[in-house]
C-alpha cells in the first residue's frame, strides 16, 4: 500500500502522523511511504531521518493526497485537505466530528473512508488511540491551569500548592477517566487540594484505592457540581462520551458565580466542551475571559509538547496502521471489531451512530458499510 503523511497545517500543530521508526516498520512490511517535506522538522524529525527509514520525500501535500491509498495524520483534516480527499481513499486520524458539522459534510462529499483514532476501542472497553493524548492533555491541563492562575495571566495570583501557612489552591476535576486521572496525579504532585467528580461509583472507588486520602472523590450530582465548582480555583473539564458531543456540566450561571480570577481548563473542547461558556482557542491565543473567569480551551493541547505527543501517539497507532496497510481497510475492519469501531465516514455516509445523532445526519451502520 502507498501511505502518505502530510505536514499538519492546523494553527500551532507540530505533531506528525508517522515517526521514522513507524515508517521503517511499514516499509519492512512491503509498503511505500510518502512524507511531505519538513513534516516533522519542528520536532527534530528531519527529512533525512525519514529517508533513512525508507520513506520518499515529496514537496507538498497535494502530491501526498494525490498518490496515497491511505493518508495518516494527527489532527482532523482542514478544509483544504478535505478538498484533496477522494473516493476509495482511506483517512486514518483524529476526527472529532460531533461538534464539527462542516468537517463532517466535507468528508461525506469527498467519498473517502475515514477511521477516527478517538473511537477505536480495545477489549477492556478503553480507547487505546485516544488514551496517550488524554494522558498528555490531563497532565498539561494542570500545567496550563497553574500558569493561568498567575496574576499576569489574569488569574487569582495563587500558587497551586500554596506554601506553609497559606492554603493550597482548590482543583476540581470533572471526570475520572484517563484525562482526569492524569490531571489529578499532576495536581496532587504539586500539593494542591484535589477533588474528582464522576458519575461512576466504581471509578471513584478505583481512584480512592489508587490515591487514598490525598484525593477527594465525589459522586456527580447537580448539587455537587455547583458546590465544588463555585468553590474551586481551578476546574478541569475531563468528561468524555466516545464520539459524541461532551455534556455541558458547568452552566453559564455557574461560571458567573465563580470566584474572580478562577480558571477553567476544558480538555473536552475537541468534542464541543463541557462548559457552556467554552469555545475553541489555539496555542497562539489560548485564553479568554468570561465573567472574570479565565478560560483555557485549546483544541490541540498535546501539540504544545509535540515531540512527546508524536512518539506516544505512534506507539498506539502503529499496530492499527500496519493492520490497515497489510490487510486493506475492509478486511482489517471485518476481522477486528475494535478497529471497526473507528469507522466514522464511508463513501458519503456517517457510520458512527453518536456522530450521526449529534449532527442530525443519516446513519449507516459500520457492519453494513463493510458489506458494500
Amino acid at each position: 500500500m502507498l501511505i502518505g503523511v502530510p505536514k499538519e497545517i492546523k494553527t500551532h500543530e507540530y505533531r506528525v502522523g508517522l515517526t521514522p521508526a513507524s515508517v521503517r516498520e511499514l516499509t519492512a512490511h512491503g509498503h511505500h511511504v510518502l512524507i511531505e517535506s519538513n513534516a516533522g522538522h519542528a520536532i527534530g524529525l528531519d527529512d533525512d531521518h525519514f529517508v533513512k527509514a525508507g520513506a520518499s520525500i515529496v514537496p507538498d501535500a497535494a502530491e501526498v493526497f494525490g498518490a496515497a491509498d491511505m493518508v495518516i495524520k494527527v489532527k482532523e483534516p482542514q478544509p483544504a485537505e478535505c478538498a484533496m480527499l477522494r473516493p476509495g481513499q482511506l483517512l486514518f486520524t483524529y476526527l472529532h466530528l460531533a461538534p464539527d458539522p462542516a468537517q463532517a459534510r466535507a468528508l461525506i462529499a469527498s467519498g473517502c473512508t475515514a477511521v477516527a483514532y478517538e473511537t477505536v476501542t480495545d477489549s477492556r472497553g478503553g480507547l487505546p488511540l485516544l488514551s496517550p493524548m488524554s494522558e498528555v492533555a490531563g497532565r498539561m491541563a494542570i500545567q496550563a491551569g497553574a500558569h493561568c492562575l498567575e496574576m499576569e495571566q489574569g488569574g487569582r495570583g495563587m500558587l497551586l500548592g500554596g506554601v506553609p501557612g497559606v492554603p493550597a489552591a482548590r482543583v476540581v476535576i470533572l471526570g475520572g477517566g484517563v484525562v482526569g486521572t492524569n490531571a489529578a496525579r499532576m495536581a496532587m504532585g504539586l500539593e494542591a487540594h484535589v477533588t474528582v467528580i464522576d458519575k461512576s461509583l466504581n471509578r471513584l472507588k478505583e481512584l480512592d484505592q489508587q490515591f487514598g486520602a490525598m484525593l477527594n472523590t465525589i459522586y456527580a450530582t447537580r448539587d455537587a457540581l455547583e458546590e465544588f465548582v463555585l468553590g474551586a480555583d481551578l476546574v478541569v473539564g475531563a468528561v468524555l462520551v466516545p464520539g459524541a458531543a461532551a455534556p455541558k456540566l458547568v452552566t453559564a450561571a455557574m461560571v458567573q458565580a465563580m470566584k474572580r480570577g478562577s480558571v477553567l481548563v476544558d480538555v473536552a473542547i475537541d468534542q464541543g466542551g463541557c462548559f457552556e461558556t467554552s469555545r475553541p482557542t489555539t496555542h497562539a491565543a489560548p485564553t479568554y475571559v468570561v465573567d472574570e473567569v479565565i478560560h483555557y480551551c485549546v483544541a490541540n493541547m498535546p501539540g504544545a509538547v509535540a515531540r512527546t505527543s508524536t512518539f506516544a501517539l505512534n506507539n498506539a497507532t502503529l499496530p492499527f496502521a500496519l493492520a490497515l496497510a497489510d490487510k486493506g481497510w475492509r478486511r482489517a475492519l471485518a476481522e477486528d471489531p475494535h478497529l471497526a469501531a473507528g469507522l466514522n465516514v464511508h463513501q458519503g455516509h456517517i457510520t458512527y451512530k453518536a456522530v450521526a445523532d449529534d449532527l442530525g445526519l443519516p446513519y449507516l451502520a459500520a457492519a453494513d458499510a463493510l458489506q458494500e
